[in-house]
Order: C-alpha cells, then structure tokens, then sequence
C-alpha cells in the first residue's frame, strides 16, 4: 500500500502546487541580506538542525557542515550532539543555533543552555515535537527519556536564558499561542521529517501563524525547503528564514570540501533570481499576493 500518508510527501507536493506571478515593470536588482539577533547574513537560507553529524556521516561532517554554512555567510542550526561536537562547530566561527530535546531531566536542559551561551552560539532552541515515540510513550533518544514541556516550563527557560530561544516543531495556533505566551523569541514551523504522518505541511500553515505572532518574533519553515524557489514560497508566505536539512548532506558527500557552501550559494542565488523576476527588492518587501 502507498504511504499516502507521508508528511514528507504531502509537504513536497503543497510547496510544487504554490505558484508566482512575475512583476516586471519598476522591478530592481534584489539584496537577499538577512538580520536575525542583530547579525547580519547574506541570505535567510540556512542549515537545518540536523543531529550526530560525526556519527551518521563521518568524524568530519560536523564540522564542513559548520564550515560550509560559514563560507556560504549563513546561520548554522544543529541539533542533538555531545558537548566536544558543538564545540568544534562553534570553533569553526559560524554564528550556531543548538537544538535541545524536550529532556525530562529538565536539568539537562538548563545545562546544555548554559553550555551554549559559554560558547556565545547565537541562539538555542526546544524541540517541542519530540516528546513521544511511535506508541505514544515517552521518547527515549540515546537513552535520556523525553517529556512534553507545560507553558509554565518553556517560560523558565525563556527566563533563565540569555540567549535567544526558539521553540521548534510549531504546528498549530495552539502551540503558537502558547510558546509565544512562554516568551520564545523565534518559533521554526515543522513536522520533524514526517515524525507524525498526514500533518499540516509547514508553508500551508504559515500565514495563519504570521497572522497571529504579527512580527513579534521571526518565524523559520522547514521540511521539504530544498530550493531557493522553495525559500521564496516559504518568506512571501510570512517566514523570516527557512532550513535547508539533507539536501546539504547529499551535497556533502559529493564534495565534502565545497558541497555544502555551494548548495547553500546556488539556493541564495536562486532566490535573488525569483525576487528579481516578482518585483521584490528585499526581504523586508516579500508579498504574499505574489503566490497563487
């Protein structure tokens, strides 16, 4: 039988059903600089938080990974790994964003925080969607056992940290509300790669969350972003940024040396090419009316 369930594949297909009308007249050549925390960027195209790269790739994934993202001028997101792992990535320069597990030893979590901001990473971030394994039990990731954070919970870590955070795995009005409540200071829309079959794809939601969070904070996409085009989509629906995940490590693997930078640099430049042909001078100037 067909998995017709797949989010993976009902994202893909929702993101190739969007389509664009072009604006010629007064149109200008486009800047895809991005600021996010106050930095600067040359796109809002970045890594996705991908985790163990050293683990499932080789020793030296992590790293090019962090490199490449670095090279290209683009915000590094990363997700569970050792201490000794974001370390060498953070060594490498990029401006990083951790990823923590919903941990239910919530002192893991305050401890992998405090971590980060010794390293002075960009942002960190609480992946709110990974509390359950496939039954509904509690997950168990490289044997700590997961738990689903109270709005009571996220508002501590949004106070003890003095670093952005950002909750990952939005998916609803609901858990938009209620993060936002929590204080996040960004919210990354996703399905974490099909982790829950027949969801929403991201970019279908996305206005509706623009709507309700009304640039109080940015809001990133990610699942199935493997274009600039993509990107465009994704940022004339509402986004501030998107993450790019295992197109990157195709591309890796292919030249371990260049792939991920030159990934990274052809979607930016496929972006600034859609911007040119709608009439978009900037990020800040996106409009939705663009997308049919």
């Amino acid at each position: 039988m067909a998995d017709t369930g797949n989010s993976n594949t009902i994202t893909r297909n929702y993101l190739d059903s969007l389509l664009i009308e072009t604006r010629y007249m007064n149109a200008v050549n486009p800047t895809t600089e991005f600021e996010l925390y106050g930095e600067k960027f040359s796109s809002p195209i970045m890594t996705a938080a991908l985790s163990h790269l050293d683990h499932f790739a080789d020793k030296s994934a992590a790293k090019a990974y962090a490199e490449g993202a670095k090279a290209a001028d683009c915000v590094c997101w990363y997700g569970m790994a050792d201490e000794a792992e974001i370390e060498k990535m953070a060594d490498t320069g990029v401006r990083l964003i951790e990823i923590i597990k919903p941990y239910a030893d919530r002192d893991l979590i305050y401890k992998k925080i405090e971590h980060a901001q010794k390293l002075s990473l960009l942002a960190v971030g609480i992946d709110i969607d990974h509390p359950f394994a496939n039954d509904g039990s509690p997950d168990i990731v490289d044997d700590y056992e997961m738990k689903a954070l109270t709005t009571e919970e996220l508002a501590a870590i949004c106070n003890a940290s003095s670093l952005p955070v950002i909750a990952k795995g939005v998916l609803s009005l609901y858990d938009a509300k209620e993060v936002l409540k929590a204080g996040v200071q960004g919210m990354l829309l996703s399905h974490h790669n099909n982790r829950i079959g027949y969801a929403l794809p991201p970019v279908m939601i996305l206005p509706e969350i623009a709507a309700l969070v009304n640039g109080r904070v940015p809001i990133f996409v990610d699942c199935m972003i493997q274009t600039g085009m993509d990107a465009y989509k994704a940022l004339a629906l509402g986004a501030a940024g998107v993450c790019i995940g295992r197109p990157l490590l195709t591309a890796y693997k292919q030249d371990h040396e260049h792939g991920i930078c030159s990934y990274l640099t052809k979607a930016r430049d496929e972006l600034a090419k859609a911007m040119a042909y709608t009439g978009v001078r900037d990020i800040a100037s996106m409009d939705p009316a663009v997308i049919h």
